[in-house]
């Protein structure tokens, strides 16, 4: 598929798997629109990306409905939609020590958010159009403080076969990544990241974790492939099995 003109939002896209996206899109052509929380991130993702006249950025919290109805609206027609937002800071924790509004966050990012993606994105998509979501490793490897990030990743990958059933003939489908050297395990690990995530590259059979230009790939591979629905691609170094 050619992705030139084509219009794509990206919610998360100001770092990590989510910004490495965006530049592949913006690369191929696209326009690019990247929406999430914080304006200080998006001017860093704008400076990052070299300020493309093809990109726009948008201040939005997916978990407020009037918020994602009021950004879809602005931004109109689309081709494809992509969600990589996660919010799990303080979801990793054992159960005594889970404080269930960070439980509420988690569920927010990755449910609540690309439901109402969903609903509000998909009467603007292109009859070719395809939403594309993040699940992760944590639904098949889970480790202890991770119950509530693999339950939600688990989660999302139902949400997403039932969604590639309803709002067919739009494509739906989910990327789980690996262990990803992204910004986010500055909250798992803490000081320990480099340690923790070296440990892993010495198990996996690739001998070392993702980078985000490895999910970038998947995601841009999902949202071309016209006849890839309902499924979950998994790009995560030989983690399920070791």
């Amino acid at each position: 598929m050619r992705f030139a003109d084509q219009r794509i939002l990206i919610v998360g896209g100001s770092s990590g798997m989510g910004l490495a996206l965006a530049r592949r899109c913006l690369d191929a052509g696209a326009q690019v629109i990247i929406a999430g929380r914080s304006e200080e991130r998006q001017a860093e993702a704008r400076a990052s990306l070299g300020e493309p006249g093809a990109l726009e950025t948008i201040v939005t919290d997916i978990a407020q409905e009037q918020q994602v109805a009021t950004l879809l609206e602005r931004i109109g027609r689309l081709d494809h939609i992509v969600s990589t937002a996660a919010d799990i800071e303080g979801a990793y924790e054992l159960l005594p020590a889970l404080d269930l509004k960070a439980a509420h966050k988690a569920v927010e990012s990755k449910i609540y958010g690309p439901l109402l993606l969903a609903k509000h994105g998909a009467p603007r998509l292109s009859e070719t159009g395809s939403l594309t979501f993040v699940s992760g490793i944590a639904a098949y490897r889970p480790l202890a403080r991770g119950s509530v990030v693999a339950a939600v990743n688990a989660a999302l990958e139902g949400l997403v076969r039932a969604l590639a059933v309803e709002l067919a003939p739009l494509r739906v489908n989910a990327v789980s990544p690996g262990w990803v050297d992204t910004p986010i395990w500055s909250f798992v690990a803490g000081d320990r990241k480099d340690e923790v995530l070296g440990t892993m590259a010495r198990k996996l059979p690739v001998g070392r974790v993702g980078r985000p230009d490895d999910i970038a790939d998947a995601l841009f591979f999902v949202m071309g492939n016209g006849f890839t629905t309902g499924s979950v691609l998994h790009v995560e170094g030989g983690h399920r099995l070791v």
